[in-house]
Formats: structure tokens, C-alpha cells, sequence
């Protein structure tokens, strides 16, 4: 059987490395619901899209508001929430529901290896490697 493609959500604030993102998504299969800059529009989109995954940054436009919207969007058990930040240290030690995060900067393969692990998860299959290189997954 053929899983759908995942259904993501980007959360980042600086332009060109969201689009880089949407465009490595596209390449990879998948397919982008919205890119959000702030923490009100990506809560929006959140709700409106019920993404499978969301890619958070923890800075955005409007301040180190990424936990925020990783509270708000892990809420719903239909999204997975990884961060995606060089601000690891600004992660609470729950990690805001987040399942884990990829410290930028980032590579292609790190991202694709990731999000491959993340669909492993999430279709209870647990893929090894455990973890892939590049991720840190949030302590259980």
C-alpha cells in the first residue's frame, strides 16, 4: 500500500530559506500546506491546513515565538511539529510537544532523512537507523 504524501506546514521567517525548503519538499514528494513568518499566521494555517508535519523555526518575524506555535500545533495529535532552528538552546526541556529538531544549517539529506523517519513514526514503523544523523529527537 502506498502512504500519501506527507502534508507540510513551514514555519520560517526568512524568505529564501523557506522557499529552498518549499522547493526541497516539492523534490522530495511532498507536499507544502503554507509557509507561515509569524506565529498568528502559522497557528492560522495550523488550524485551517491540519498539516501531517510542521517545520518550526523558533525565531520568527515576530520574536522567539516558534515554542509558541510548537504548543499550539502539537495540540492537535494529527501534526507532528519539528523544529528547525540554529536557537537549540532556546528548546524547553519538554520541547513544547515538538518531536524533535534538525539544527540549522541544515542539509538536503539531513531533511530528507528525517522526514522519512517521521513518516516511519507516525505509520508506527520505527526506521532504522533510531535516529538519523543531523536530528535530535525530543526526550520521550
Amino acid at each position: 500500500m502506498i502512504e500519501p504524501a506527507l502534508r507540510i506546514l513551514v514555519v520560517e521567517d526568512e524568505a529564501l530559506i523557506a522557499l529552498e525548503l518549499e522547493f526541497l519538499l516539492d523534490d522530495l514528494g511532498y507536499v507544502t500546506v503554507g509557509i507561515a513568518a509569524s506565529s498568528a499566521e502559522a497557528i492560522a494555517l495550523g488550524l485551517s491546513t491540519a498539516p501531517d508535519v510542521a517545520l518550526v523555526d523558533i525565531h520568527l518575524v515576530d520574536g522567539p515565538t516558534g515554542v509558541d506555535v510548537a504548543r499550539a500545533l502539537s495540540a492537535d495529535p494529527r501534526t507532528t511539529v519539528v523544529f528547525m532552528t540554529a536557537n537549540a538552546k532556546r528548546i524547553p526541556d519538554d520541547f513544547a510537544g515538538a518531536f524533535g529538531v534538525i539544527a540549522k544549517p541544515y542539509s538536503e539529506r539531513v531533511v530528507a532523512s528525517t522526514l522519512d523517519y517521521v513518516a516511519g513514526c507516525r505509520a508506527g514503523r520505527v526506521p532504522a537507523p533510531p535516529c538519523p544523523d543531523g536530528f535530535c529527537r525530543a526526550p520521550e
